[in-house]
């Protein structure tokens, strides 16, 4: 049975703009994907548009997004720049991924200017250890994914160490389609340049990868032990 992928994240935007390339890959490749947003990110709305209907089109937005690469959709509503840093909102995304049984998650990194951030990666990381454990009773049996990976996130960037460089080449033009459904991508919403960003990014990171088009990975440090009898 093909696995899945699952990016999580505080908001729309760096689910798609920092971790869609990954699960389009993944999907591309026969896998399965989920995208879940913890807020809808209402409050980077600019002055021109009412915050609730801001959060409307970021839902729209990123529904469209995830059926253009093929990927299912999850989109909580706690509140932007607000999200939660508590059990109830861990056991929230530990039954999510008990429900979709990924065998690999994309998150934030820990190294984080951006509090939503932040909360988002301790999220994960608790949601992670809970969906494992058997002897933590819920609703679904139990899951562990396997692999934690971090995106690439010009806000998350403290001391991120990319390890892994994952080739896109053969869904990059539909990631960046799929993100071009968003405000922000555009420069409506403010001043960052997402989509300059994002897409010289992945140039400069195929670059240093030997691929036309690559994005750039972190894995977790408890990942990174190898059992081995010989070095030879």
């Amino acid at each position: 049975m093909p696995s899945k992928i699952m990016a999580i994240a505080a908001h729309p935007g760096d689910a798609l703009f920092t971790m869609g390339a990954s699960v389009a890959q993944h999907i591309h490749n026969g896998g399965g994907g989920v995208f879940v947003s913890l807020s809808l990110g209402e409050k980077g709305a600019p002055k021109n548009i009412p915050v609730a209907e801001y959060g409307a089109m970021q839902r729209t937005a990123t529904e469209k997004a995830a059926k253009m690469l093929g990927a299912e959709a999850v989109l909580l509503t706690y509140p932007d720049a607000e999200i939660p840093l508590n059990d109830q909102i861990v056991f929230v995304v530990c039954d999510l991924i008990r429900e979709h049984k990924p065998a690999i998650i994309v998150t934030h990194w820990s190294g984080s200017w951006h509090k939503d951030h932040q909360n988002c990666h301790m999220i994960v990381r608790d949601a992670v250890f809970y969906a494992g454990l058997g002897t933590i009773a819920r609703a679904l049996p139990p899951h562990n994914p396997g692999k934690t990976f971090y995106a690439d996130n010009w806000e998350d960037a403290t001391n991120f160490q990319p390890d892994t460089y994952l080739d896109i080449t053969p869904v990059c033009e539909k990631w960046l389609e799929a993100c071009d459904l968003y405000p922000m991508w555009r420069g409506q919403t403010g001043f960052f340049r997402y989509n300059d960003y994002y897409h010289s990014l992945a140039v400069m990171r195929g670059c240093l990868s030997g691929f036309k088009y690559a994005v750039a990975l972190m894995t977790d440090p408890n990942q990174r032990l190898y059992k081995v009898r010989s070095l030879g």
